[in-house]
């Protein structure tokens, strides 16, 4: 049953993330915020079974990352405690330190990745089911987008649409090794196929050379 902490993560990631846009919209369409992102991740993890500690960290997973680094985790740390703070700073790629940019998308998509294969415990589970939902929301709108908008869309994202195909691929093979019976696989990999078909075909080659790379050598 969700409390009175799942009602304050709400208004906490409203306040954090108040000014913030879906990557890519605007421009022909609606802007749309950024709490809509949030607040479908939650849901897709309640919606496979997680608890109150894994929807509020869904609803938190941007917060240290992209608005305030350490102080802002230690500060979901006091207010939702020490569990929902490790899976919000596991789910993270980055995390800037103040007045710094992060880093390179490459080398920490590349760590990330090898942090979800690696990790056990009892953080493992609720680590991949919060990352598993963020990404399948991310793809629901990165395949709508790409199939509205056509090939300007691309142009949101710096390594291209070839570098898309390739780490959403590479999330995939993580899930399907370590969350077998999750609700959300089936529509992950469907999705997935969807991307590979509204991109051009140069580009699904160079992601199937990423690929055999594991990891390619832009990351170094």
């Amino acid at each position: 049953m969700l409390g009175r902490r799942f009602d304050e993560a709400i208004a906490y990631a409203s306040i954090v993330h108040g000014a913030h846009f879906r990557k890519g919209t605007g421009g022909a369409g609606p802007a749309v915020p950024y709490i809509a992102h949030l607040l479908g991740v939650a849901g897709l993890v309640l919606e496979d079974g997680g608890g109150e500690d894994e929807a509020v960290a869904a609803l938190l997973h941007d917060a240290v990352e992209d608005q305030g680094g350490m102080p802002r985790l230690d500060d979901i740390r006091r207010r939702f405690g020490d569990r929902v703070a490790a899976i919000v700073r596991a789910a993270s790629d980055a995390i800037p330190e103040p007045g710094r940019p992060k880093e390179e998308w490459w080398p920490r998509k590349c760590r990330h990745l090898e942090h979800l294969m690696q990790i056990e415990g009892d953080l493992a589970e609720p680590l991949l089911r919060v990352t598993m939902a963020d990404k399948l929301s991310n793809l629901r709108a990165t395949v709508r987008d790409a199939r509205v908008r056509g090939p300007e869309f691309w142009a949101v994202f710096k390594e291209g649409p070839a570098g898309q195909v390739w780490y959403y691929g590479r999330m995939n093979e993580i899930f399907r090794a370590r969350c077998r019976q999750s609700s959300m696989l089936p529509e992950l990999e469907d999705l997935l196929v969807q991307l590979g078909r509204l991109v051009p075909e140069q580009e699904r080659v160079l992601a199937e050379r990423y690929r055999a790379e594991r990891c390619p050598p832009a990351a170094g």
